[in-house]
């Protein structure tokens, strides 16, 4: 897929789809210049078909030979004082969907529109790009090409004022690689297990270190337990596969330093507390908080983010094996604390007490994890929404502030203190799941906390919008690489 600028109008172009945004409201005026290229029929036949331009809907026209494009796609992005980028995201996003499956090899976005114009094109361009990429995406690697439901699409056309080139081409750059390390995220979770697994992850990290700006130091699991590892340690007992801890380094010339910690278990059966089937089916998804710290990695030298960035990975895979962790067990974490072990089903916090211990040694301005930690935070924000637990307003409102702008969804859930009896052990410092039915995010992240040692703190409860279980315009079936978007956004801000 290749991006143009072209300073013309869509009667200079010839392509296979031209893209035009409307308003609910305006739509008629509009679309006053097209509606001449239709022999002033466009809106006559709009109206008999009840057209209304609600907003995330694309109507689709053919030309029949009318014009310099083969078919015309009307994309509304709702009232013009509620405008928004995301609307224009998913606007773009359902017409690339439309031009894979019909074939299309060529798409045109009119920005020359006063809409259009209301936004800032800088931003407006990335967001077509992101709308475009992500929204054709398909991991398809697997399929025969009998059986791919898509079509490459090959040029993407942006028609701008020519004042306004340069605006476009600086939104071009930075939608390029947002969804570069967004689509990185998503062909790791959406591989394969048996491939992806510690070892993979490693080389995968290693492959981001070809340039100088980022390093990356890989430790194995006698490394790690001499480091005092124990938690993350206890979760790989029972699988044949060896864990990893990876490490990431990104040196920027600012001072902030922010470590980005990612869940990374890359097989989760649940261990001896085993999952049903049904529970397992998809179950490759538990690196995604991995997956995203990975794509991050992807992209930084070319974001060239002021602040260092450290990236930390526990990778490993949760298997009912011989010397699988028992229920009842008892560990000591990197930070000493000990942990009862009473669900190696909840295994994820493990692994997190560990690298979040690490990350409080880097003594960093702030820690971001990223973790499908619990189904518990699933039953209280859907499928499409992370939990946003923090110990800090300000570290908060930065990452609330990114993810409305790149239009992945969070909620902040409470750290309520309160809460934290259910998390104490009668054996031990720590027993690693609640002791009631209810609250099992808070708990879990209440659990967390323990570990960061009051430094500014982020943790993303990512379950729901990590793995999407139905297609929506913007995500395909599978992996979604949540978090890579949000987490460059806040990056970009620093």
């Amino acid at each position: 897929m290749q991006f143009h600028t072209k300073p013309t109008t869509y009667s200079k172009l010839t392509v296979d789809l031209l893209v035009e945004f409307v308003s609910s409201e305006d739509w008629e005026k509009e679309l006053t210049d097209l509606n001449k290229t239709f022999n002033n029929q466009l809106l006559v036949y709009l109206k008999s078909e009840r057209y209304e331009a609600k907003e995330n809907t694309v109507q689709i026209i053919p030309s029949v030979g009318q014009s310099s494009f083969k078919t015309l796609v009307i994309a509304s992005i709702g009232k013009k004082t509620e405008l928004s980028l995301n609307s224009v995201r998913i606007a773009v996003a359902q017409a690339a969907k439309y031009a894979q499956t019909t074939h299309k090899k060529s798409i045109a976005f009119d920005l020359n529109t006063t809409l259009f114009g209301q936004l800032n094109l800088q931003d407006g361009a990335y967001v077509v790009v992101e709308g475009a990429v992500l929204g054709a995406y398909e991991f398809s690697k697997y399929k025969s090409e009998t059986k791919k439901n898509f079509h490459e699409i090959e040029d993407i056309y942006f028609l701008v004022p020519a004042s306004k080139i340069q605006h476009i081409a600086n939104g071009i750059e930075l939608g390029e690689l947002m969804v570069k390390g967004t689509i990185f995220a998503r062909d790791l979770i959406n591989e394969s297990p048996t491939i992806t697994t510690p070892i993979f992850l490693a080389a995968a990290a290693k492959s981001l270190a070809k340039r100088e700006e980022v390093q990356v130091e890989i430790f194995t699991e006698s490394e790690a337990r001499r480091m005092g590892m124990l938690a993350f340690l206890a979760v790989s007992r029972g699988s044949d596969e060896p864990a990893k801890f990876i490490k990431l380094t990104y040196k920027g010339t600012g001072k902030k330093k922010i470590v980005l910690a990612g869940k990374a278990i890359t097989f989760d059966t649940g261990g001896l507390s085993l999952k049903d089937a049904k529970n397992m089916e998809t179950m490759k998804l538990d690196m995604s908080g991995a997956a995203a710290v990975l794509g991050i990695f992807k992209v930084l030298p070319q974001l060239k983010p002021k602040a260092t960035v450290i990236g930390l990975i526990a990778a490993c895979e949760n298997m009912p094996g011989a010397k699988a962790t028992k229920p009842g067990d008892i560990v000591t974490a990197l930070n000493g604390t000990s942990i009862e072990i009473l669900n190696t089903d909840a295994e994820g916090r493990l692994t997190l007490a560990d690298v979040l211990s690490y990350a409080v040694k880097e003594k960093p301005t702030a820690i971001i994890d990223l973790a499908t930690l619990t189904g518990a935070c699933m039953v209280a924000l859907g499928e499409d929404i992370a939990g946003l637990f923090s110990n800090n307003v300000e570290l908060k409102e930065s990452l609330l502030i990114a993810s409305r702008v790149v239009g992945e969804k969070m909620w902040e859930l409470p750290l309520e203190k309160d809460y934290k009896d259910q998390i104490k052990s009668d054996i031990a410092d720590l027993r690693n799941i609640g002791k009631g039915r209810y609250g099992g995010a808070i708990t879990a992240a209440l659990f967390l906390e323990e570990f960061v040692d009051n430094i500014p703190w982020v943790h993303l409860d990512i379950a729901g919008p990590a793995f999407a279980e139905k297609d929506s315009p913007l995500i395909s079936k599978g992996g979604a690489g949540y978090g890579v978007r949000t987490i460059l956004q806040y990056l970009r801000s620093l």
